[in-house]
C-alpha cells in the first residue's frame, strides 16, 4: 500500500475525511515554500498537494495564475521543486503528491521525471492536463508505476460513463472529483448538487474520492466531509499566501488557517 493510500486508510479509520491543502512551490520563493510545507503540516494536513509553476495554467483561476507568475519569476524550476522535496521530505511526515501540466513533465522526459520525482521523496503525481484515455502517452502510466508513484486523475460534473471508468482504471492513491465546471478559486457556495453528483462517483470508483476547487470555509470543509473521502483546499490558502508574502508571521498565519479548516474534521 502507498503513502498515499496508508493516509485514507487512516483517516477512513479515524471516520473522518482526509484534509489536502494545496500550494504553488516558489511563491514567493523555494525558502518560503519550504516554511509552508511544514507550517500546512503542523496544522493538520494530512497529504500536501505541491503545485508545479507553469506559464500557461489554463484549469487555475487568477488567484493560482498569480501565484504561478510570482513562482516563475522567483526563479522556481521542477528540479528546485524536487531537491527543496528531497530535503525537507524525511521532517514533513505527510505524503506529497506533485501537482503539474504535462509540459514540464514531457520537457524532462517522462522516465527521468518519474525516477528522478521518487528519489526526491515524492508520492504521486496529479498531471492536470493528461486525462487517462487514447490521447494519454504511452509511457506515462508505465513509468509512473514502475518507480512507485501513484497517479492520481480528474474527474467533474460533465465527465462521461467511460471517462468515469478509465479514471477509475489508472488512478491509484485517490481520484481528485472537481466540485464544478470552470477553473479554481472561490465561487462562492458550492454547487447544490455536489453531495449526489459525489456519492454517484464514490459508487463507482473503487478508490477513495477528494473533493476540490472553490472550498475556502470550514463550513464547506464540514460540508464535502460529509460526503468524501479527502477535502482539498487550494486558492483560499495561496490567497493567504498573496496577502502575507513579506510578514514575518506567514508561515504562522498558513499553520492557523489549516488548523481551522481541519477543525471540523477532528470534532
Amino acid at each position: 500500500m502507498s503513502a498515499i493510500a496508508d493516509v485514507f486508510a487512516r483517516c477512513r479509520a479515524e471516520k473522518r475525511a482526509a484534509f489536502i491543502p494545496y500550494l504553488t512551490a516558489g511563491d514567493p520563493d523555494l525558502a518560503t515554500t519550504a516554511d509552508l510545507l511544514h507550517a500546512m503540516a503542523a496544522g493538520g494536513a494530512d497529504l500536501i498537494e505541491v503545485g508545479v509553476p507553469f506559464s500557461d495554467p489554463i484549469a487555475d483561476g487568477p488567484v493560482i495564475q498569480r501565484a504561478s507568475t510570482r513562482a516563475l519569476a522567483s526563479g522556481t524550476t521542477l528540479s528546485g521543486i524536487l531537491r527543496l522535496v528531497a530535503r525537507h521530505r524525511d521532517r514533513l511526515d505527510v505524503p506529497i503528491l506533485l501537482f503539474s501540466y504535462y509540459n514540464p513533465i514531457h520537457a524532462r522526459g517522462v522516465d527521468e521525471f518519474a525516477e528522478q520525482a521518487a528519489a526526491s521523496g515524492v508520492d504521486g503525481v496529479l498531471c492536470l492536463d493528461l486525462p487517462p484515455d487514447e490521447n494519454t502517452p504511452d509511457d506515462f502510466i508505465p513509468a509512473m508505476r514502475r518507480h512507485g508513484l501513484d497517479t492520481v486523475f480528474l474527474l467533474a460534473p460533465t465527465s462521461t460513463r467511460e471517462r468515469v471508468r478509465r479514471v477509475a482504471q489508472y488512478s491509484r492513491g485517490f481520484v481528485y472529483y472537481v466540485s464544478r465546471t470552470g477553473v479554481t478559486g472561490d465561487h462562492g457556495e458550492l454547487p447544490k448538487e455536489l453531495v449526489k453528483e459525489t456519492r454517484r462517483v464514490r459508487r463507482k470508483v473503487n478508490l477513495p474520492v477528494a473533493v476540490g476547487f472553490g472550498i475556502t470555509t470550514p463550513e464547506q470543509v464540514a460540508s464535502v466531509a460529509k460526503v468524501a473521502d479527502g477535502v482539498v483546499v487550494g486558492s483560499a490558502l495561496v490567497k493567504l499566501i498573496e496577502e502575507r508574502t513579506g510578514d514575518d508571521g506567514l508561515a504562522a498565519a498558513v499553520e492557523q488557517r489549516v488548523r481551522e479548516l481541519t477543525e471540523p474534521l477532528r470534532r
